[in-house]
């Protein structure tokens, strides 16, 4: 069921959420049709969406990603196609402000001069002066050697995205509608859940940052609380911006967490392939392994095929 209030092309759009029109649209539904409250149900089925926000998904947005406008279509037609299955529907938020670790205004070169967005910096331009940071320039160093000793990424400047109190911050309005009326016709109130606030480390993951200490104090910990909320769930959608970043890390997270608890778990844990897209590689000839994104992304959902969770699409049946 697809309320008439929505149109596909409204996912390009910004616009104040209609509240009372989606409300009062999605009580009628619920006594139309009889729709039981999420808490009756028997089987408990998450939709866990994240990072669905203005300044990934609207083209207009400085770190919007390719491909993010279908997938959210996609994502919301698959919400209200299984309205009266999904229990509950959860969605994190990256949230930040303008001097942050990865933001441009944190780093200068010798001129004092910001990087330009997508720079990478490495633990090796830091220690040689290449670029200096103009607050904790010791926790910085320290970050990008840890960051590189993870594996997973090198330091990379993005343009400035989901600030705190701006625009890019929400979540997309048809998707916002779409949420709210899930919550009138199934009793269920949305979950939120903030990340990327500490200024000194990235947070892709919203389950833990990429960096949990700095300088001998803790910058960030695993987020336990949310963990354990989704994992009382008999079945976790997983939906989103980037596939490649956001999305992979959380996924990594759920794994290494679920694994070590019951690996049988992670059967519980369904990726929505085509509700999520990488972020692009940067034009650097050649390209780093590291920064092929798409690649890497793609090779992560085989990684968390082969662990045990399910690859799906949104066509397929729940």
């Amino acid at each position: 069921m697809t309320p008439t209030f929505y149109k596909p092309e409204q996912v390009k759009q910004l616009y104040i959420e209609r509240a009372a029109l989606v409300a009062d649209a999605a009580k009628r539904y619920r006594e139309q049709a009889n729709v039981a409250p999420s808490v009756q149900d028997k089987f408990r089925i998450a939709a866990f969406g994240i990072d669905c926000q203005v300044g990934f998904i609207n083209p207009e947005a400085s770190l919007y990603v390719p491909g993010a406008v279908l997938d959210t279509e996609r994502t919301i037609a698959w919400i209200y196609k299984n309205l009266g299955k999904i229990t509950g529907l959860f969605f994190s938020l990256d949230t930040h402000r303008m001097f942050q670790i990865f933001h441009p205004a944190w780093w200068i070169d010798s001129d004092g001069n910001h990087p330009p967005p997508f720079t990478p910096i490495t633990y090796d331009d830091v220690r040689a002066g290449t670029w200096t940071a103009v607050s904790h320039p010791h926790e910085a160093l320290e970050y990008t050697k840890k960051l590189e000793a993870n594996g997973k990424y090198v330091l990379t400047i993005w343009p400035y995205h989901t600030l705190l109190g701006g625009l890019s911050h929400a979540l997309v309005p048809a998707l916002m509608e779409a949420a709210m009326f899930h919550a009138i016709a199934r009793q269920h109130q949305t979950h939120f859940e903030t990340k990327g606030t500490h200024s000194l480390t990235e947070n892709y993951s919203v389950m833990s940052p990429e960096v949990r200490d700095l300088g001998g104090k803790t910058v960030g910990t695993f987020n336990t609380p949310f963990f354990k909320m989704l994992m009382e769930y008999d079945r976790v959608y997983v939906f989103g911006q980037a596939k490649s970043h956001c999305v992979l890390s959380t996924l990594r997270d759920l794994q290494r967490e679920v694994e070590a608890i019951d690996p049988s778990l992670l059967q519980k844990i369904w990726i929505l392939e085509d509700a999520m897209s990488p972020v692009p590689a940067p034009p650097l000839d050649p390209l780093p392994a590291a920064l092929n994104f798409p690649a890497l992304a793609d090779e992560a959902l085989r990684e968390f095929a082969r662990a045990g969770m399910r690859v799906v699409r949104t066509t397929d049946n729940l």
